[in-house]
């Protein structure tokens, strides 16, 4: 993980694409324009380079994990995985959290108020059928990125913990195609890093009294998004949660999470429940390894 300042340093310039944004998900890592960074970035530039070479793009043949499974639900983000597990297929609207090991980033969330899970993500169909995720900044890269569900998720349980939160009731074909809608066009929009710095700041949106009156919902025309408000905003596109009363500039992966929150508005009003299932630990195996 690099640090916030050093990662605004390289926000305007790191992980290129081309303009106009497409509308399909690109099929190989897309490094097709070029830009001169600082002498001092290159170093930076050539690990985001590489982050961005090692996602699970569609159509870069990441593998599928051995499995896919789902142990009892609990609101806690520990580290037990509790028995018997289920076989899990990922499907449209399941919401995807992970952390990892991390210091720096679990030290800036918990100056933020918040703490695990620190990433947040969208499972979508994608147009050919299969099953993809929508994340903003994945692995510490700076665009909103369509990635394969299964082969992303495996990378990030090489790296800590995931879980889900699985739809209790799925998404109707309007629903689910609202929301591959949105992926689309926000695919390889810019991650929101210096809102995200904001967050640090009195001047964020979440506040006791102020979340109520500000980061409401932008819409599919927001030019940058972070993890936890893209998903939000997914949602309230495809009509899954409440335009009126949805604060995603305001709304942390562990108020997602958790089903409360310390922020008061939303903890009146962000509530996933019943229409997700609790959180769920994910892994590519079926029981505990054996020490």
């Amino acid at each position: 993980m690099m640090p916030l300042c050093l990662v605004a340093l390289c926000a305007v310039g790191a992980d290129p694409e081309p303009y106009p944004y497409p509308s399909t998900a690109p099929l190989t890592p897309p490094y097709v324009a070029e830009k001169r960074y600082p002498f001092f970035l290159k170093p930076l530039e050539k690990r985001i380079r590489a982050k961005v070479a090692d996602l699970a793009l569609p159509g870069a043949g990441k593998p599928e994990p051995t499995g896919s499974y789902l142990w009892q639900p609990v609101y806690k983000e520990d580290h037990i995985l509790r028995g018997p597990t289920r076989p899990y297929v990922p499907q449209p609207g399941d919401i995807v959290m992970s952390a990892d090991g991390s210091v720096f980033w679990k030290a800036m969330h918990n100056l933020a108020g918040t703490s695990h899970p620190t990433h947040s993500m969208i499972v979508v169909a994608l147009p050919d059928g299969k099953m993809g995720i929508l994340e903003g900044g994945p692995h510490d890269t700076l665009k909103c990125r369509v990635l394969e569900a299964l082969p992303h998720m495996a990378s990030y349980e090489k790296e800590g913990r995931v879980w889900v939160r699985a739809r209790a009731c799925p998404l109707t074909p309007e629903q689910s195609a609202r929301l591959t809608e949105f992926a689309m066009a926000t695919n390889l929009r810019e991650f929101a890093i210096w809102r995200l710095a904001l967050q640090l700041t009195p001047f964020r949106p979440r506040g006791p009294l102020r979340t109520a009156f500000v980061g409401k919902p932008h819409g599919i025309d927001h030019n940058s998004y972070y993890c936890s408000e893209l998903v939000c905003e997914a949602c309230v596109y495809a009509g899954i949660m409440d335009p009126e009363t949805t604060r995603p500039s305001a709304t942390y992966p562990r108020d997602i999470f958790m089903d409360h929150s310390l922020n008061p508005y939303l903890n009146r009003h962000l509530k996933l429940a019943p229409a997700w299932d609790p959180p769920a630990r994910w892994t590519s195996y079926p029981s505990a390894p054996t020490k």
